[in-house]
């Protein structure tokens, strides 16, 4: 690419039940900077700052009287938003990764395709909906995420135990996946991966 553009974004979202702030380089170091009252979803956005190697900057308020669900949703679908702007056109980005990532007794993979089409199909190996951030909210989050970033995600728990470790397995397996998918490829830096010449239409 002979001029390369910064992979920035930021985008902001305002509801009666949240409001959400969200800036993202994708060609970051890893610093991160999240203000939110739920601890969990804190946790987690910095393992894919940290494992992404993206900056991320995450300002998630929203209704907590009624749960962490409204936060947490909504932080994904800003999230997702402002991947989605911040890859652009997507030319000469390599497009489709994977990763396998343990922590301890836990090991997830995660597969990823940047294909301009939201979906995703995650599989926490649990349906647990108690607690401020339980594995069927982290299968909410990712599936928000996908369809707002337009992108194809599959997640798949292969072990685990402890749903802690469990679902922070998903994450760094997602942010080591987005990492590698959304560099730019030294082979084709000015092309389009895709037989359809577009990943945006």
């Amino acid at each position: 690419m002979s001029e390369k553009q910064a992979r920035v974004a930021t985008i902001v979202r305002e509801t009666g039940e949240s409001r959400i702030a969200v800036t993202v380089n994708l060609d970051g170091t890893g610093q991160v900077e999240v203000d939110t009252p739920v601890g969990f979803l804190k946790h987690m956005l910095n393992q894919i700052a940290r494992h992404g190697l993206i900056d991320l900057k995450v300002e998630a308020n929203g209704d907590l009287e009624t749960g962490s669900h409204h936060t947490v949703e909504d932080t994904a679908i800003v999230l997702g938003r402002a991947i989605d702007q911040a890859l652009g056109d997507r030319k000469g980005i390599v497009r489709m990764a994977d990763r396998t990532c343990p922590l301890d007794e836990a090991l997830t993979h995660a597969v990823l395709d940047l294909s301009g089409r939201g979906y995703a199909v995650i599989n926490m190996a649990s349906d647990n909906n108690v607690g401020e951030f339980p594995a069927d909210m982290a299968r909410h989050f990712f599936e928000a995420m996908a369809v707002e970033g337009r992108f194809c995600l599959h997640i798949r728990v292969l072990a685990g135990q402890n749903e802690h470790h469990v679902i922070e397995s998903a994450f760094k397996a997602f942010a080591r996946a987005l990492r590698d998918a959304s560099r730019i490829d030294e082979r084709n830096p000015d092309g389009v991966p895709s037989t359809k010449g577009t990943l945006t239409d």
